[in-house]
């Protein structure tokens, strides 16, 4: 976990594998009591720090943003980030009880984009959740109902997805009799 404050933003960098933990004891804990998820949704790094002509922008020598650079802390990016890094999921906590946020930021590979569904602590996450998968295609472990919720079923790829092919055409649907 690499936790990072900016202008009184707390951002928590997570590992997939602890998420519904750590978002358990985030809602549970007395002292937390994050009881409202007011946002999710996710980035795709695939194009970051290039340009149009896939050239590395001259003012940033490093891929990611200078918000996730590693801090000195116990545990460092680079242990929580693959060489396949593409995706990032952020969600968006708000305490009722002590009127405080955080953000929880949890990077995903392009190969594996799936993270644990958190639809058992929060139930605004099933459609926040839904809208991801659509967009991006990142699968949510245990959703009870991962479908399309913005865009048709026989929509074809992931329109915010950094690689889709926007001119390609999609099947037509016709009026449900």
């Amino acid at each position: 976990m690499v936790i990072h404050r900016y202008r009184g933003d707390e951002a928590v960098i997570l590992k997939r594998e602890g998420l519904g933990e750590v978002c358990a004891w985030l809602r549970d804990e007395p002292g937390m009591r994050f009881n409202v998820l007011m946002d999710m949704t996710a980035v795709d790094y695939l194009t970051f720090g290039k340009t149009a002509a896939s050239e590395p922008m001259l003012r940033t020598p490093s891929p990611l943003p200078y918000f996730m650079k590693p801090k000195p802390q116990t545990e460092t990016w680079e242990r929580l980030v693959d060489d396949d890094y593409r995706f990032e999921v952020v969600y968006h906590l708000y305490s009722m009880e002590h009127n405080h946020r955080v953000r929880l930021k949890v990077p995903l590979t392009s190969t594996d984009p799936v993270v644990e569904s958190l639809t058992p602590l929060w139930a605004s996450a099933d459609w926040f959740e839904r809208e991801v998968w659509d967009m991006f295609g990142i699968r949510f472990a245990g959703h009870p109902n991962l479908k399309r919720i913005l865009m048709y079923e026989s929509f074809e790829g992931h329109p915010l997805r950094k690689d889709y092919q926007y001119w390609k055409r999609q099947p037509l649907i016709g009026p449900v009799n």
